[in-house]
């Protein structure tokens, strides 16, 4: 049976970043698409607020999220995709060209402890994988551009890239 996922995002002015959370109405399961982790510059401190915020509305929706997806390495914020899944057990999935990226950044940013084998990852995607959220499927589409690694997520009609 097809049938159109439940979508809400969530628009972080600073970084110009929009989030997703992602649910099947069948099942209720959820996925959150580039959660972001507020940082501020001048202090140098970051929060929670903005993934806070997501998992308040999927709490109050009733949505369990159950995966946090990365369309790719994002320099324009940092990632609340540990936080997430520290707070509700999802797991973190990306595309596997993330491990080019990361033997870029790493000598770039000086990163001697960044792992470049996509281990920080739980899953890493292919070109043309499917998975299952709840009863709905997503299709990974690798789109090289902002990073080599892009990623998008088709869920029914919606394109997250």
């Amino acid at each position: 049976m097809h049938h159109a996922p439940m979508i809400e995002a969530f628009f972080d002015e600073p970084t110009g970043t929009i989030s997703y959370l992602v649910a099947d109405p069948a099942t209720r399961e959820a996925a959150v698409i580039d959660p972001v982790l507020d940082f501020d510059a001048a202090s140098g401190k970051a929060d929670a607020r903005s993934a806070i915020r997501i998992l308040d509305a999927a709490r109050t929706k009733g949505w369990r999220i159950v995966m946090v997806l990365e369309t790719h390495a994002h320099a324009d914020h940092l990632s609340a995709a540990p936080f997430i899944k520290a707070h509700t057990g999802a797991w973190i999935g990306i595309g596997e060209h993330i491990r080019t990226v990361q033997r870029i950044f790493r000598p770039v940013f000086a990163m001697d402890d960044l792992a470049t084998d996509g281990s920080d990852f739980d899953r890493l995607f292919v070109d043309g994988e499917q998975f299952a959220l709840g009863e709905l499927t997503i299709e990974v589409m690798h789109v090289p551009g902002h990073t080599p690694a892009d990623v998008a997520y088709r869920i029914s009609d919606a394109v997250f890239a």
